[in-house]
């Protein structure tokens, strides 16, 4: 099947792994830890790659491949790996590619653990991090210094929903010959490509929307071949890979990315408009109204908002306590992207081991709360989070 001919949602639903002989029409699971050779020479030509084929689940598995191989055609992407989660995407692909002495610019609006990770664990080898502020992208050319290797950020950003132009963040990349990568969890390839702007390496949690049921961890970095093959080779050694079963389940998941994230959006919206208006919301950052600061690059890059928004409550932390307490219907949780609204307190969940220093500095102040707007009735979300502002 040539996928170019399809459509996303065909690709989605129809790229899949050869059937075995018992011609299944479900793809099934392959729950081994190894697999057998037929003599000597196929061993010593499997382990040489001078075959390509299964070894061990650590290396790879025909449902792990199945599952990023379809990211892949959706991100557009040359290759990729999976991972057992999102951040061990994210270590992994760093731990490769830096070496002692390297330099990384980032957003500072990145999630709690990717921040502890620059900002604690790094620097033991070395790996030194120079933030740049969201609206302040054009300091970026003077923050790169001769050790630079990496440019990396989220778009839209967590918690904050803010966004990054992707296009000028890859004209930088390419002028001063440095790594681009994006963490494109928020998004996910139905709504925004950024190899298409200049990514060399993209990240995702596929644990959030790709999944988008709250059942399995995951993760996957895609770009391109080289910088993959050597993703994989530092991987296979370490051993952060995604197990068959979560790969199993993720690659059924994207079969019905499209439809979900269509609603999710939709309801996302719907949602937003009606806080924006409420008294004891200072404030709201969805990244489809056009109240957002950046409205028209979100237009440029992203097919529809995504399910995350991004309010401050009047009142401060005793006002955003009294909210999640008086949620009823919507979860409270750290997660997103689920079937089932989920409201989260940054500052003292996600970004708790930030200093107030830290966390002011990325906007996350006492009373964000974060809503990742889920897939019931959008009257009962909004009459939820009303009766609890109310």
């Amino acid at each position: 099947m040539n996928e170019l001919e399809f459509g996303f949602e065909t690709n989605a639903i129809r790229n899949q792994m050869e059937r075995s002989q018992y011609l299944e029409h479900s793809v099934p699971l392959y729950l081994t830890s190894s697999f057998v050779f037929e003599n000597a020479e196929d061993m010593r030509a499997s382990f040489t790659e001078e075959k390509d084929r299964e070894i061990y689940s650590r290396y790879s598995n025909p449902n792990v491949t199945e599952f990023v191989n379809k990211i892949c055609v959706m991100e557009g992407a040359e290759a990729g790996f999976a991972f057992a989660t999102g951040m061990a995407a994210v270590y992994s692909t760093f731990a490769t590619l830096l070496s002692a002495g390297d330099h990384i610019i980032s957003v500072s609006s990145v999630f709690g653990a990717t921040h502890t990770l620059f900002t604690k664990y790094f620097p033991k080898w070395n790996i030194q991090t120079s933030y740049f502020k969201i609206n302040e992208p054009e300091c970026i050319e003077s923050l790169i210094k001769p050790n630079t290797k990496i440019i990396y950020a989220e778009s839209p950003t967590n918690p904050a929903v803010d966004i990054l132009d992707l296009e000028y963040l890859g004209a930088i990349a390419k002028k001063h010959n440095l790594l681009l990568i994006i963490d494109n969890c928020f998004a996910t390839p139905y709504l925004q490509n950024p190899i298409k702007f200049g990514a060399h390496l993209v990240i995702h949690s596929a644990t959030k929307l790709i999944d988008g049921q709250g059942r399995v961890l995951g993760g996957i970095t895609v770009g391109s071949k080289d910088f993959i093959r050597e993703i994989y080779l530092f991987s296979r050694i370490t051993g952060p890979a995604l197990s068959p079963f979560n790969a199993w389940v993720l690659s059924k998941s994207l079969e019905t990315l499209a439809v979900r994230l269509d609603k999710h959006c939709e309801n996302a919206m719907a949602v937003a408009l009606v806080l924006e208006k409420h008294p004891n919301v200072e404030s709201v950052k969805y990244p489809f109204l056009k109240s957002h600061p950046q409205y028209d690059i979100a237009k440029k890059q992203m097919k529809l908002g995504g399910n995350i928004i991004a309010i401050q409550i009047k009142g401060g932390i005793d006002a955003g306590r009294a909210f999640l307490d008086k949620i009823k219907l919507c979860s409270l949780s750290a997660n997103l992207g689920d079937t089932r609204t989920i409201v989260t307190h940054p500052a003292s969940t996600t970004h708790s081991k930030l200093s107030m220093e830290e966390r002011l500095e990325v906007s996350i102040t006492d009373s964000l709360i974060r809503i990742s707007v889920g897939l019931e009735t959008v009257d009962d979300i909004i009459a939820d989070l009303i009766q609890a502002l109310n």
